[in-house]
């Protein structure tokens, strides 16, 4: 059995928390893992951006940072079990990502997460083109889980930012 773990820096962890977890379960069981230890963390632009500057040296927030733990997670490998490692994911530039590329921001998340346990799983993209092994594999498989939707409403991102704006909105 996968165990996912959630935690959020900047704001309290959504309501809609579980039903994360639960996805997050449903893309290992698509990509064929079990027992994987997984650790998710959601966070605004600010935390992203001392993530991305302090383990990838590049300045300003990104969408989906992977950290593999130990001794790494070959491609395909199986294992009893292993600590895959951690996905922190930035609801700032998520809920950006979604208005630019004209998607829902429930799909974008789920988008990110696969994307983030793809790297986990040893995969990588020299690119963002459609046609890269990686991406083609992330959309089939958000395809594939297209009916397990994590947020409950397109507005549930709105109480999380860093940007100043209103608290609550995403507790719902």
């Amino acid at each position: 059995m996968n165990r996912i773990a959630l935690s959020a820096e900047g704001f309290d962890p959504p309501r809609w928390e579980k039903r994360l977890r639960v996805f997050a379960r449903k893309a290992l069981a698509a990509l064929g893992r079990d027992g994987w230890e997984l650790s998710v963390l959601l966070c605004d632009d600010r935390a992203m951006s001392e993530l991305n500057l302090r383990f990838r040296g590049k300045k300003g927030p990104t969408d989906v940072l992977s950290f593999a733990q130990g001794e790494g997670f070959p491609a395909g490998g199986r294992r009893a079990s292993a600590c895959a490692g951690d996905v922190a994911i930035s609801l700032d530039t998520l809920r950006e990502n979604s208005r630019a590329f004209g998607v829902d921001p429930d799909e974008e998340l789920r988008r990110l997460l696969i994307h983030g346990i793809l790297h986990l799983d040893g995969m990588d993209h020299e690119t963002n083109d459609e046609a890269e092994p990686m991406l083609r594999l992330q959309e089939r498989i958000l395809e594939e889980l297209a009916d397990s939707r994590v947020l409950p409403r397109a507005d549930a991102l709105a109480g999380f930012s860093s940007r100043g704006e209103p608290p609550g909105g995403g507790n719902a």
